[in-house]
């Protein structure tokens, strides 16, 4: 088991990928038994060969997409503590030592790379990818109540715990939402650590599509919320088809009705009653589906003490 192990994922990153693991080696040469581990997602240039020999465990997840390398990372490497960076050489490794020193010494369960705090909007050359940080940061922040400033940074430390009891879903760069999002409702403990952000060197390609990946990450969002707050999801929702019927049913049913004594709008009244109808139902399975949450958070508690244990024993 290591004390530290590094997390790359790459993806045709072999103009950077030399620098990304020199410079992780120079800042952990004090830190025993830290392995650095490059997941390999199908380059089709020379990052493996590279890796290889700067002397990296270069290892291959042939399903494309991000979150695919991320759930084989976190499956095969067994650590105390994880650091995970992008092999783009965008974010400093010197900052490696502070961030284990916050999983290891302070019980946090995930450090967050906080790179919107300082150089990102300076360095970043893509305006849209700054609107869009800016987008599904106050989303999240205000839908989940949290606080953390960088919710798709790809510098992140991770616990023994979290990696293991983790269930990695998203597929693609959705990824670091999904896990932003999971670490709050889950209550874990996250720190903010503001880090200096560089742009790619000349030459180097982001693999970030702005509006589709964009898209999927809003997507995700929307899907998380009516996961991990089903309640307030379908109550919303129940409330806004009252509402509806109601807009719709007084003054062109009920005042009518109450004047010459006749319904005048049938159509209107049965779509008004079925719109009630849906909006008690989409009530009592907010009910039903909040009660399945709560479940799933309690067993999730027990897949952590199975994590802590699993970790005293392994010491």
């Amino acid at each position: 088991m290591d004390n530290l192990a590094i997390l790359i994922p790459c993806y045709n990153e072999e103009k950077t990928i030399r620098k990304v693991i020199l410079d992780c080696k120079n800042v952990t040469q004090g830190i025993p038994n830290t392995n650095i581990y490059v997941y390999d997602n199908n380059s089709t240039d020379r990052t493996v060969e590279f890796a290889t020999e700067e002397g990296a465990i270069v290892r291959h997840e042939y399903v494309q997409g991000k979150g695919n390398v991320i759930r084989r990372m976190f499956r095969e490497v067994d650590a105390r503590c994880y650091i995970m960076l992008d092999g783009d050489d965008t974010y400093p490794a010197e900052e490696i030592p502070e961030m284990l020193n916050y999983i290891q010494n302070q019980g946090y369960d995930m450090v967050v790379g906080d790179r919107l705090s300082s150089s990102y909007f300076e360095e970043n050359k893509r305006p849209f990818h700054g609107i869009g940080n800016k987008m599904v940061r106050r989303s999240i922040n205000t839908f989940f109540k949290t606080d953390i400033q960088d919710i798709m940074t790809g510098y992140r430390a991770f616990s023994y715990q979290f990696v293991k009891s983790y269930p990695v879903l998203s597929k693609g760069f959705e990824i670091e939402t999904e896990m932003s999002i999971f670490v709050t409702v889950e209550n874990l403990a996250v720190k903010n650590h503001i880090i200096e952000y560089r742009d790619r060197p000349l030459g180097s390609t982001s693999k970030l599509n702005t509006f589709s990946d964009g898209f999927k990450v809003l997507g995700l969002i929307f899907t998380l919320y009516r996961n991990y707050r089903p309640f307030r999801f379908f109550g919303y929702l129940s409330l806004a088809l009252v509402l509806l019927a109601a807009l719709f049913f007084i003054p062109y049913v009920w005042i009518p009705f109450r004047t010459t004594g006749q319904v005048s709008h049938f159509p209107t009244l049965i779509v008004c009653g079925f719109c009630v109808l849906a909006g008690i139902i989409s009530f009592y399975s907010g009910l039903v589906l909040d009660a399945l949450q709560r479940k799933e958070r309690r067993e999730f508690e027990m897949r952590l003490i199975n994590a802590n244990n699993k970790l005293k024993q392994l010491k």
